[in-house]
């Protein structure tokens, strides 16, 4: 995957990383940054350069003082992907192959603000072969990405998501968590409520041939991706106008859901803009 063909995007948080590694991102590290953060005795912060003779001149008992202030740290980046059988669909593009990109995006992405970034994927169980350890080498997370628009999953289900905070660092990371959610709501709820020290963004890889392109009249035969059971519909124009419905109540009820847990989706329909991303992190971030 070449660098020149992958296009960034633009993240930010509203909460300070403790991380100890130089970055961009507010942090509640003391540091060689620009955020002034208060006055210490140089006994307590032993930095010479940072006397402050104001300070120093003003104490009544002659301590020497010292400027400390806040530095700019890095942050864990995460990619947490569902690879269940329903995100091997095909319309479009296929789902996977969208995933890869947002991969390829989000650790290039991390790399160029010095940001580690780390890859996760699970299906019934958290996959050792899909795991990437956080790094700040980029082009293992390429070979990765490539790999994974290439995969094609079987019939399983998405159901260990609650199992892969325990592969998560202790400090706080940004999650790109990327699936097709087709998951019970009450299940999702469940596996959300373990991510929640985490910051989420949940990416809903949704596309329109799975429902608005439906054939307003005529037989089709539709396979269960994730069990593999297959069903013969009689489609009509008032069963079409049902499953549209019942995908616009779903997105409603996603909303409604990763709100709860203050973490807004971001819908992905049939291809993948970094800039929505962008967008996304300055409506719902710096806002």
């Amino acid at each position: 995957m070449s660098e020149g063909r992958i296009k960034e995007f633009t993240y930010q948080i509203s909460w300070r990383t403790r991380g100890r590694h130089p970055g961009r991102h507010a942090s509640a590290q003391r540091g060689l940054g620009m955020e002034f953060r208060g006055h210490a005795p140089l006994i307590s912060y032993p930095d010479p350069r940072r006397i402050d003779l104001r300070q120093t001149l003003r104490d009544p008992f002659d301590q020497v003082w010292v400027r400390i202030f806040n530095q700019k740290s890095s942050i864990p980046v995460f990619v947490v992907c569902d690879l269940s059988g329903s995100m091997g669909f095909s319309g479009h593009m296929r789902k996977l192959e969208i995933a890869a990109e947002i991969t390829a995006s989000a650790a290039w992405s991390a790399f160029r603000v010095n940001d580690p970034f780390g890859f996760i994927g699970y299906d019934s169980e958290v996959r050792d072969d899909w795991m990437f350890t956080s790094s700040t080498k980029v082009h293992g997370a390429f070979d990765l990405a490539e790999r994974l628009a290439a995969y094609h999953p079987g019939h399983v289900p998405a159901t260990a998501l609650g199992e892969v905070a325990q592969f998560l660092p202790r400090e706080r990371s940004l999650l790109l968590l990327v699936s097709d959610f087709h998951t019970p709501l009450a299940q999702l709820g469940d596996q959300l409520a373990t991510l929640i020290r985490h910051h989420v963004v949940p990416l809903v890889l949704w596309d329109t041939a799975e429902y608005r392109k439906l054939p307003e009249f005529g037989i089709a035969s539709v396979t269960d991706c994730e069990t593999g059971s297959r069903r013969t519909l009689f489609l009509r124009k008032h069963y079409r106008e049902r499953i549209l419905q019942a995908f616009e109540d779903r997105r409603d009820a996603l909303e409604k859901l990763f709100m709860s847990v203050d973490m807004p989706p971001l819908f992905i329909e049939d291809a993948f803009e970094p800039d929505d991303l962008t967008e996304y992190f300055y409506q719902f971030v710096a806002a």
